[in-house]
Parts: C-alpha cells; sequence; structure tokens
C-alpha cells in the first residue's frame, strides 16, 4: 500500500485515477482548486476510508508525506485554458516547481501529466517521443504548450540534477464519462449538441484528424508507467493510433445518438494542429500497453453519460 498524491484529481482523468489507485488498496490523497475539477466527480469516493481531499493550488508549495505524485494539475481544455493564460502557464510551471520540490524533499516517485500538445502543429506524422515539436510560442495556446514544454523540463532537470524519480508521460485525446459539459473538448462539444439537437461546430472543414483514447485505457497507462523501474524517465506517448477526421466523429455521434442535429462549419482556430496521432511502440514496448476499446464502443458510453447529466 502507498500514499499516493494526484493533483488535479477532482478533474475527468483525476478523478478516475483516484478511483483506480483506491480500489488497488492505495491512500488517495486529491488536490484540486476546483477551477476545472468537480465535487461531483469524486463524491462517490469521498467516504473512503483511505481517500482525503485537499483544497488547494499547487502554485503555492503544500507539505504533505507521500510515496507518489501524479501531477495532473491543469486545465486541459482550450476553453478554460485560455480563460486565464497567466494562470495556466503558473499552474504547469510553478506547480511542476512545487511537486517535484515535495518528490525531492520526501524521495517520491513523480509522474508528469505532459501532452500531445508538446508537438505543435507537427510535421512528422505519426508523432514520434524523438519528435522535438512545431510550437508558436506567442499564440493564443501558447500558456498551455509551452507551459507543458517547460514543467518536461523541470522534471528532467530535478532528475539530472537532484535525482528524483521524474516520469514523463505525454498524453494525447482521451474522453469518457466525468468530461464536463462546457469543457469545449470535440468529443463532449459534440455528444452535448447532438443530445440537445443543436448545430453540430466542426472547425476548417473537418479533414484534421484526431487520435481519441477512452478513459480506462489511459489511466492504466499512467499506472503501468508510475511503476516502470527508476532509470526509466521518459517521455512515453499514451494515445489510441487509430486515427480519425474531425468530421468522420461527427457523424459517427450523429448516428450514435439518432440526432437531428446539422453538421456546421465555422473557421479553424490559430495554431489548430492539422494531424494529431501518436506512435504508441515505445508504450508497447516498455510498459506492456496498448489501448483496447475501440472509439465505437467508448463513444457509446460516453453517450450513456451525458445523458443523464444532460
Amino acid at each position: 500500500m502507498k500514499r499516493i498524491l494526484i493533483t488535479g484529481g477532482a478533474g475527468f482523468l483525476g478523478s478516475h485515477l483516484c478511483e483506480r489507485l483506491l480500489a488497488a488498496g492505495h491512500d488517495v490523497i486529491c488536490l484540486d482548486n476546483f477551477f476545472t475539477g468537480s465535487k461531483n466527480n469524486i463524491l462517490h469516493l469521498m467516504p473512503h476510508p483511505r481517500f482525503e481531499l485537499v483544497r488547494h493550488d499547487i502554485i503555492n508549495p503544500i507539505y504533505l508525506e507521500i510515496d507518489e505524485i501524479y501531477n495532473l494539475a491543469c486545465p486541459a481544455s482550450p476553453v478554460h485554458y485560455q480563460f486565464n493564460p497567466i494562470k495556466t502557464i503558473k499552474t504547469s510551471v510553478m506547480g511542476a516547481i512545487n511537486t517535484l520540490g515535495l518528490a525531492k524533499r520526501v524521495k517520491a516517485s513523480i509522474l508528469q501529466a505532459s501532452t500531445s500538445e508538446v508537438y505543435g502543429d507537427p510535421e512528422v506524422h505519426p508523432q514520434t517521443e524523438g519528435y522535438w515539436g512545431r510550437v508558436n510560442p506567442i499564440g493564443i495556446r501558447s500558456c498551455y504548450d509551452e507551459g507543458k514544454r517547460a514543467a518536461e523540463c523541470l522534471m528532467m532537470d530535478y532528475r539530472r540534477q537532484n535525482r528524483v524519480n521524474a516520469k514523463i508521460a505525454r498524453i494525447f485525446n482521451t474522453y469518457g464519462p466525468r468530461m464536463a459539459v462546457n469543457d469545449g473538448r470535440v468529443v463532449s462539444n459534440f455528444i452535448v449538441q447532438a443530445l440537445t439537437q443543436r448545430d453540430i461546430t466542426v472547425y476548417g472543414d473537418g479533414s484534421q484528424t484526431r487520435s481519441f483514447c477512452y478513459i480506462d485505457d489511459m489511466v492504466d497507462g499512467l499506472i503501468r508507467m508510475m511503476a516502470t523501474p527508476a532509470d526509466f524517465s521518459g517521455p512515453v506517448n499514451l494515445g489510441n493510433p487509430r486515427e480519425f477526421t474531425i468530421l468522420e466523429l461527427a457523424e459517427m455521434v450523429i448516428g450514435m445518438t439518432d440526432s437531428r442535429a446539422k453538421i456546421i462549419f465555422n473557421p479553424l482556430p490559430p495554431d489548430d494542429p492539422v494531424q494529431r496521432k501518436p506512435d504508441i511502440g515505445m508504450a508497447q514496448k516498455t510498459l506492456g500497453w496498448q489501448p483496447k476499446i475501440p472509439l465505437e464502443e467508448g463513444i457509446e458510453k460516453t453517450i450513456a453519460y451525458f445523458r443523464k447529466v444532460i
């Protein structure tokens, strides 16, 4: 049994991770400032004897006795991270400094939840961990993209200089139950629009591609990454290598919800990546991991969740 801190633990990904680690018999401390996280995501965990909730903003130091840290704290959708871009980059950079300082003090292992956005609008397809990316450092998405890149830098510098057992997972598009209704991500947007019979908004001509990983698969990948030997740091891509166009996703959601919604096209936002697909060879080899749940099955489960919420 380990004592595990999850920053951003009341968020979409964090709440599922809390649940899985509790089921495995660990003590879990969920830390969140509830900017994008929700108490509804963790209400069912509150009576659990090994679950603790701490309301705290990770841009400020915190002192705990723990064995492992999953650093997930940061708004992850464009709507939320662009709402307060300065706060977003402070969360990534200062949050990494504070969690790394804690890991150094108590000799805890730490896993940084990085992102496929570190690759920017890529010139290499599919994206491998050795690709350095193509990111606009002054664009409207840079608060998130560059914040995560800086967090990766800090993880590796603390590892080299202070021997902190830091690991980096680059998370590609993830979806499933407990996504926020208004989070602005493409899967939740399409499902909510379809269920409420509103026009489904596709940006550009819909030919841009994404790869969608169901939440259960992603949580499994993160736990396997944390369990790797101390001499392995990553970064490792975690995502589903099956690639879809945004238009294909919209049509799938309309069909699976029996919606009367129409697809409308709006201009593509600045710096929006044209292609996104992970090369997961390293995850397969090092973690013995690959996603198991196909998009159709995951979308069906996510639609069922949003039917209840809406």
